[in-house]
């Protein structure tokens, strides 16, 4: 099973990321029915509402989308940060079928979908972007507060819910360790020992966690937040010692050797110790890039009620503990170890971070990604 793309045009902030990608949509559904006065408790739509209380109460916020009766989602693989158990979780919960589209697909292709499906019942409900995605598209977005909104710091929240960052981790290299030598540091990469095994999550120019996966190599290198040129030096190097591989990292080309070296998120690349148990993560101790998610809801949502739903229930204890178990960590983590209502098992298996950890500001994740658009082909062509 293929790995999320997520675009890259950015998400970050206190803690951030990025991501982006576009693909062609076939022939549209008829338009959708859902936003009906159905739809509505309390003299409020569910499309209009800013939280559940608006709506009329959690109760009636449920009841209203167990009418729509489904809930849809892009761009969420099973094996990225536990999606297919919260999926399962959500809809066993509420009974809500979930149709989950294009799941490798990467921030970019999120936003575009909302645009390219709009008016029809297949377009997305829900989105869960790169920073530098969220901040280009909010015209997109319609504003919500969760129940737990005062647990997210407001570096990670837009004030008025038309974003609100979800869960991160840190940049790191995964690496097949009966494959390669021992990774202690970035430089390392340029070895004879990786002819042809370096690889990224996507394209940088389009996936959030390719983005990263540069600046990540840029700091390292003697570059900083506000210089990703020293990253694209870098790969450039790879490129001419034949080092880099121009494939996206997938499940399957970590588990054929395909790509035996990746540079991706922690929580994501721990998962590929599952087929090859002498898969290593390191994250760089000169160079703790940390990045966040976000999730937005379509302001055009075909399933307004299902969408503020889901919504809830990501952002409860049971939704951000399945994060935490998938080795991501949820954006409730702090208050929820505070409140005693963390699973301390899988906090307690993070991998390692040392150093002091950086996070793009979304000044910077938007000047990286036009740098990348502007050079990143010519450096690996």
């Amino acid at each position: 099973m293929g790995m999320r793309l997520k675009g890259s045009s950015g998400r970050f902030l206190a803690l951030t990321a990025v991501t982006v990608t576009g693909f062609a949509l076939a022939a549209c559904s008829p338009p959708s029915s859902t936003s009906t006065p159905s739809s509505s408790a309390g003299g409020k739509s569910a499309a209009t509402a800013t939280s559940a209380t608006d709506f009329g109460g959690m109760d009636k916020l449920v009841a209203a989308a167990k009418k729509e009766g489904t809930l849809n989602v892009i761009a969420l693989p099973p094996d990225w940060a536990n999606y297919g158990a919260i999926i399962k979780g959500f809809t066993a919960k509420y009974g809500i079928k979930i149709t989950s589209a294009n799941p490798n697909g990467s921030s970019q292709d999120e936003v575009n979908a909302i645009k390219q499906l709009a008016g029809t019942d297949r377009a997305p409900d829900v989105v869960d972007v790169g920073m530098a995605v969220a901040l280009a598209n909010t015209a997109d977005f319609a504003p919500y507060q969760v129940s737990t909104w005062a647990d997210i710091p407001a570096a990670q929240k837009e004030p008025t819910g038309l974003w609100f960052q979800d869960y991160g981790g840190f940049m790191s290299i995964g690496y097949d360790s009966s494959k390669v030598p021992a990774i202690t540091s970035v430089a390392d990469l340029l070895g004879s020992g990786f002819k042809g095994k370096v690889a990224l999550n996507g394209d940088p120019t389009k996936a959030n966690a390719a983005l990263n996966g540069v600046m990540m190599v840029s700091i390292a290198s003697g570059g900083s937040p506000d210089d990703i040129s020293k990253g694209v030096d870098f790969f450039h190097q790879l490129k001419q010692k034949g080092n880099f591989v121009p494939v996206q990292a997938t499940t399957a080309t970590v588990k054929n050797g395909t790509t035996p070296v990746v540079l991706d998120w922690d929580y994501l690349s721990a998962t590929h110790g599952t087929d090859v148990p002498t898969w290593k993560v390191f994250v760089p101790p000169n160079a703790a890039l940390g990045g966040f998610y976000a999730q937005a809801i379509n302001k055009a949502a075909p399933h307004p009620a299902a969408a503020r739903l889901w919504e809830e229930y990501l952002y409860s204890d049971e939704g951000q503990n399945l994060w935490l178990k998938g080795g991501a960590r949820p954006v409730r983590q702090a208050a929820m170890t505070t409140a005693g209502s963390i699973d301390a098992t899988a906090a307690a298996a993070l991998p390692p971070v040392s150093g002091t950890p950086v996070f793009l500001s979304p000044t910077q994740a938007t000047a990286a990604s036009a740098y990348l658009q502007a050079n990143w082909a010519k450096a690996i062509s």
